[in-house]
């Protein structure tokens, strides 16, 4: 017995019909229940975030919106008070070695002797000399200076602060060095711990660089420069024999601690204005 041969049709027969929904069968192509037949479903409702409004992530993959928040740990590693807790938690280890003789107060001195009068005389006192009052302090003076002609007053609050900053570097290293009565490298006087020329130069130059950060492209451009020049300050003042390296390392730890104490003290002051202004207008 022979079946009869069905017909065939070819995708370039002109007879052929588009394809009709059959019952009982997902219409995959149809958008919603609108049964209009266009081949892309989603298109024909509304989206809760729609593409053209996504913003890219951090990756420069599509995100959300709203953005997606900062996670926790980030959070709090951007944390001021913590950083500055944990420098003033460092100076006070670091403040005991050296009162006790410790371990590390020995370690420290025999690095000293190490390094002493090593480098160019000429260039290790030029170095030192960065942390002097003389040259320091005029460099803090012109940046709050010059934030007070351009912004008109408008950033007062944080020309205060480093000038209080600065007041505050005599206060607290002055008693510490009559407390700790560390005895000179190269010398039976004491009052060498912390360094007051790199609490100086740390304060000062970094005062400055976080006063002029907002006009030469942000404090990664202006904060290490401060870094470096206070370095450079430790250097040459260990160098020259002025100073054990504990005692420009707990100048280091001390004075981070106050500027960002400093620092938190008026945001929180710049927050709790702007928040009276926008509860008043």
């Amino acid at each position: 017995m022979r079946e009869t041969p069905r017909s065939q049709e070819t995708a370039g027969d002109a007879g052929t019909e588009p394809p009709q929904p059959r019952s009982a069968r997902a219409l995959a192509h149809t958008a919603g229940a609108s049964g209009s037949g266009t081949p892309h479903r989603s298109d024909g409702r509304s989206s809760h975030t729609p593409r053209g409004v996504r913003r890219p992530g951090p990756t420069g993959r599509s995100g959300t919106v709203p953005p997606v928040p900062e996670r926790p740990v980030f959070r709090v590693l951007r944390s001021r008070p913590l950083w500055a807790a944990l420098c003033a938690l460092l100076f006070a280890l670091v403040t005991w070695q050296v009162v006790v003789d410790g371990p590390l107060r020995r370690l420290d001195e025999r690095a000293g002797r190490a390094l002493f009068g090593r480098g160019p005389e000429g260039l290790t006192e030029l170095l030192a000399d960065l942390g002097s009052l003389a040259v320091a302090l005029p460099v803090l003076a012109l940046a709050a200076g010059y934030t007070l002609w351009r912004e008109r007053g408008q950033r007062l609050d944080e020309v205060v602060g480093a000038a209080v900053a600065m007041a505050a570097v005599p206060a607290l290293v002055v008693p510490l060095k009559a407390l700790t009565a560390r005895p000179g490298p190269l010398t039976d006087a004491t009052g060498h711990y912390p360094s007051g020329h790199t609490a100086t130069a740390l304060v000062a130059y970094a005062g400055a660089a976080l006063l002029l950060a907002p006009y030469a492209g942000g404090p990664g451009r202006t904060v290490p420069a401060a870094g470096a020049l206070t370095l450079a300050t430790g250097v040459g003042l260990v160098l020259r024999g002025y100073h054990w390296p504990l005692d420009v390392v707990g100048a280091v730890l001390l004075c981070t601690a106050l500027l960002l104490a400093v620092r938190t003290a008026v945001s929180s002051r710049g927050r709790r204005r702007s928040s009276a202004r926008t509860a008043t207008g």
